[in-house]
């Protein structure tokens, strides 16, 4: 197909966003993109009315397939599993940030796991990406009714649980720097009156990273390993870097050469931090950089 990479330029993120909020991976999204990229161009002009048409049903149905395949690792994964984090610009425009907050937060990329990876497409594709009925059934190959039983059902699953959103951008990113700076300067009764009373820490280190085991529940559990933890870290001489991972305030963290040991986002609801999601494991940072020996297995970071 003539102008392949200028297609490639311009859908390519398209494509990754369906592919990414489907699998909450990364790297299996690009995986995914790239798939269907080599399908697009082997596909005949009469297959292709509209390459953007094609790209999101390919897509979809990649990411579908890749999805069931992923259930079954995710179901004996070590510890946590929590999707791949993914860094967004603090700097958007209030539209790009609404988006960002509405279908790429951590909070939200977790309610969708608990839907059937069709349950999943036909909501995405109708309720974020904004198909009619018509096009969802002829993307994930079911009538039309049916998808809109789908959607129906995952849309009343995903509200129940969806993150609201009832303090600013602004005032999250605020919230967050006092979160931060009082686990560093270990502020025991700041980080109390900061956290929520039934407030979360979910790790996810995998079988490399040092990550927790199981979920820290309760406020007062949770102060106590954050101030063990940056204890921890500044015996090492680890820094700290705030950055928005999707959609969300957070940190990364860095040893004394630059490299990338892990990241902490921060979900906020009702003024107070709800839940704080730690990322170890190595194969879902990669991506963001150069990585650290710190945080591995074996090692004394947690």
């Amino acid at each position: 197909m003539d102008g392949l990479e200028d297609l490639y330029r311009e859908l390519r993120p398209y494509a990754f966003a369906i592919a990414y909020r489907m699998l909450g991976s990364v790297s299996e999204a690009e995986d995914v993109v790239q798939d269907a990229f080599v399908r697009l161009h082997r596909a005949t002009p009469d297959e292709v009315v509209s390459p953007k048409a094609y790209l999101a049903t390919v897509t979809t149905r990649l990411a579908i397939d890749a999805l069931r395949s992923a259930r079954a690792r995710r179901e004996s994964y070590v510890g946590p599993w929590l999707p791949e984090p993914l860094l967004t610009d603090p700097a958007a425009g209030p539209a790009d940030a609404a988006v960002a907050a509405d279908s790429l937060s951590m909070a939200f990329l977790v309610v969708l796991e608990t839907l059937s990876p069709v349950e999943r497409a036909v909501f995405l594709l109708h309720d974020v990406f904004g198909y009619d009925f018509a096009e969802v059934a002829s993307i994930v190959g079911k009538s039309e009714p049916n998808c809109r039983q789908l959607a129906g059902r995952a849309r009343r699953h995903v509200e129940a649980r969806r993150p609201r959103f009832d303090v600013s951008r602004e005032q999250r990113a605020e919230l967050a720097e006092r979160f931060f700076a009082a686990a560093a300067d270990g502020d025991m009764d700041g980080l109390v009156s900061l956290l929520a009373g039934d407030a979360a820490f979910y790790g996810d280190g995998g079988e490399k990273g040092s990550g927790v085991r199981a979920p820290i529940l309760g406020r007062d559990n949770v102060v106590r390993f954050l101030l063990g933890m940056f204890r921890r870290g500044q015996a090492l001489g680890i820094t700290m870097r705030p950055v928005e991972i999707n959609g969300d305030p957070g940190a990364m963290f860095f040893d004394a050469d630059g490299g990338l040991i892990s990241l902490i986002s921060l979900e906020i609801a009702g003024g107070k931090i709800q839940t704080a999601r730690g990322f170890v494991n190595p194969d879902k940072i990669a991506h963001l950089g150069a990585l650290s020996p710190i945080g591995r297995r074996k090692t004394d970071w947690t």
